[in-house]
Formats: structure tokens, sequence, C-alpha cells
């Protein structure tokens, strides 16, 4: 169960109808001593063969039940919730009489909340029964019984006391039916205006969920046309800078071979602008891999991350320490940006943060993956980050899946990435 006001209450209309049904009931319970003119031996007598207090308690607490309803529990609470409304409200008839002005408005209210709870077999089932003990406490009101010693109906008017009594007991069958009929065209009534208001909740709620699809899908194929992009730049670099590269190597290593023995200082000089050359090969290399649509190469996100771990601690000898927890299969988006976040917060830390201990977890929930990197090195103010450190692109990755970007950081004090991706339901 849930704490249901009315900031939070998804259907508004409906807890305002409970209200003003509840409000009546409490008013009819309490109507006999507000008439005005009433001689006061009246109002003592009623309050000795009625309780309209106790009546009172039991519409008030019937109206609280509403705060908490058992809208997404099993089926057991529901009938349970229900059948207490209905014991409700055949207690504040008993204790406060006026049937025919309470117990209508107060198995309307049960009826509204059993059209909440349960789907329409439930419904339909709630309203039979509701229509049941309102014909039942007419039947009671006809033969005059009295649980507890109180009336359920009203005293007949002056009027009719003189009538024939074959005469009177056909006006109070007519008015009995009447009443019974009418009734039932309400309770019809209420169980279309809640399915409407239902069905309105449902289609409200399906629209916003397709917009957060659509949302997604958007950020998913921006994402995409950024990768593709990425591999069009990594063929352009490859194809061009990279052939150069390899062709100056080449020429170089040739020139070295013709060069006489004696000129060792230029031999020197040639001997390190290969070098320069190599060094410069294997940047563009390590560039047009890590622009790739596909880093992980066919492999499973926690093997493509411990081999990528593995190369960070053989190359910073920062000491590790990392935790992965993943249970199931990630599709191929959620573990390529996990990757690339986790890649590039790497080479953010051994380029800048100097520091000696890093911290990785990756733990998988019911509903979403959760990626946390620190490191205990000097820290910065993020406001005063002018140069980025691919933090935009790790908060556009996790954004494209539907999922949150946080950093924290100080001078001094280290830095702190977390990384929320929502798993697909």
């Amino acid at each position: 169960m849930r704490k249901l006001l009315p900031k939070n209450h998804p259907f508004r209309l409906l807890l305002y109808l409970e209200w003003i049904l509840l409000g009546i009931a409490v008013l009819a319970v309490f109507s006999p001593l507000l008439v005005p003119h009433q001689p006061r031996i009246l109002r003592l007598h009623h309050l000795r063969v009625r309780y309209p207090l106790a009546a009172a308690a039991s519409i008030v607490t019937l109206g609280l039940m509403g705060l908490r309803l058992p809208v997404k529990s099993r089926l057991l609470p529901g009938i349970i919730y229900t059948s207490l409304g209905f014991g409700l409200s055949w207690l504040a008839v008993m204790l406060g009489g006026r049937g025919g002005s309470v117990f209508p408005a107060l198995l309307l209210v049960v009826v509204i909340r059993g059209c909440v709870m349960f789907p329409w077999s439930g419904r339909l089932l709630v309203a039979s029964f509701a229509y049941v003990s309102f014909l039942l406490m007419q039947l009671m009101s006809f033969l005059r019984i009295r649980p507890l010693g109180v009336s359920l109906g009203r005293p007949l008017p002056r009027v009719f006391r003189h009538m024939p009594s074959e005469f009177l007991q056909g006006i109070i069958i007519n008015l009995t039916l009447s009443s019974a009929l009418l009734f039932g065209l309400v309770l019809v009534f209420v169980l279309l205006l809640v399915g409407a208001v239902l069905s309105e909740h449902k289609s409200r709620q399906e629209l916003a969920s397709a917009n957060q699809r659509l949302r997604q899908y958007a950020l998913l194929i921006e994402n995409q046309a950024t990768l593709q992009e990425r591999n069009r730049i990594a063929r352009e670099i490859h194809d061009s800078v990279g052939h150069s590269l390899a062709a100056q190597s080449i020429q170089l290593e040739n020139v070295a071979m013709l060069l006489p023995e004696d000129r060792g200082k230029l031999a020197h000089h040639l001997h390190k602008a290969r070098q320069l050359g190599k060094e410069a090969l294997q940047h563009v290399r390590q560039s047009v891999a890590t622009l790739r649509n596909h880093p992980l190469q066919g492999q499973s996100l926690p093997a493509a991350l411990a081999k990528l771990l593995k190369e960070f601690e053989a190359t910073t000898e920062i000491q590790l320490d990392a935790k992965i927890n993943l249970t199931s299969s990630l599709s191929a988006e959620i573990a390529t940006a996990l990757y690339r976040v986790t890649q590039e917060a790497l080479t953010n830390i051994s380029k800048h943060s100097h520091a000696n201990e890093v911290r990785l977890h990756l733990l998988e929930s019911s509903r979403n993956i959760s990626l946390l990197l620190a490191d205990n090195g000097r820290g910065f103010d993020p406001d005063e980050n002018t140069t980025g450190f691919g933090l935009e692109g790790m908060r556009e990755r996790a954004e494209a899946l539907g999922g949150s970007f946080s950093l924290t950081s100080k001078p001094g004090q280290g830095c702190q990435i977390q990384v929320n991706i929502p798993l697909p339901e």
C-alpha cells in the first residue's frame, strides 16, 4: 500500500467525489440534531436510540482508508480492504440509522475504490455485492428489523399514519422499488464514469511511455550517426595519414641503411626520426581503434574490461580495485557505452589525476546498471574545467540510453564518476 494525498493521487476527481459522498453521509447521520425548532426531548431521544458519534467514527475510518489503497498489491489485500469497507458501511448504518441516506453514499465510496483496485470482473462483483447489500438494507427497513436496537429507516410522517394499511403498504413497496432501481442506475453510472477515468489515465501513461521511448530512440539515432561519422574519420585517418607515416618510416630506414658508418650523428637523427614516425603511426592506429564502432571486438563486457584494466595497470602502475558483477547479457549499445565511459575515465586518470589508487565498481540490479569510477588524485574544480577531459562525451553516452551521469570532484580530494543506465524492460 502507498499513502495517497491530493497532490500525488492518480485520480483526484475520484478522491474529491469520495469526500463529497462521505460528507453527505456524515450530515445525514447528524441531520435529526440539526433540524431547527425541534423539541429538546426529541433530540435527546435521538441520542438515546441512535449512536451518531459512533456512526460518524465509522464513516471517518472509511474515509481515512482511502489514503492507503492496495493498488499494486496482490488480490487478497484488495479483497480484505473491500470487505472492511462494506463492514464499516454496515456498522455506520446500524449505529446511526438513516439507512436510506447514509448507506447508498458509503456503498458508492466502496464501489469507487473497488473500481480502482480491480479489473472489470472485480468491479462488477463489487458493484453487485453493493447492490445486494442495498436491497438487504431496504428489506430490513421494510420489515422493521432493528439491529442493535436502531431503526434503519425514517419514521413515517404523520400524514401517512392515518391511511389504510393496504394503501400505505403499496406506497412503501413502490418507493422501495423506485429506490432500488435508482440506486442500480447510479451504480451503472459510477462504473462507467470510473471506467472512463481509469481508461483516460491509462492512455496518458501509455502516451508518456511512448514519448519517453521516442526520445530514447532519437538519442540512439543521434549517437549512431555520431559513431558512423567517427568510423568515416577513422577510415580517412587510416587511409591517408597512416599510409603516409608508414611510407615515411620505410624511407627513413632506407636512408639509414645507405649512410656511411662515419656519419654517426646523422644516423642518430635519422634513427630518432624513424622512431618518431613509428610512434606517430602507433598513435594513429590507437586513435583509429578508439573511433571504431565495436570496441569490444566480439568479447563480453567483463572480458573486454578485464583486458582494458590489465593494460591500464601495466602502463600506469596505478593500484586498481575492480569489482564487476554482471549477471545478464547486455545489449551492444549498453555494453559499448559502459566500455567507452570506462576507457575515457581511465585515460583521464592516467593523464591528469596523478593518482595511485583507482576504484571501479560495475554492478547490476534488477532495474539498472551502475558504474562507479573513483581515484585519490589531485582532483579539480568542475566549474573551472574548460578542456572537458571527455566528460561531455561520457555524459552524452549515458543520456543517449536514458541514463544519468554525475561527477564529483574537488581540488586535492580526487574525482568520482557515477553512471546509471536503466535496463530495458
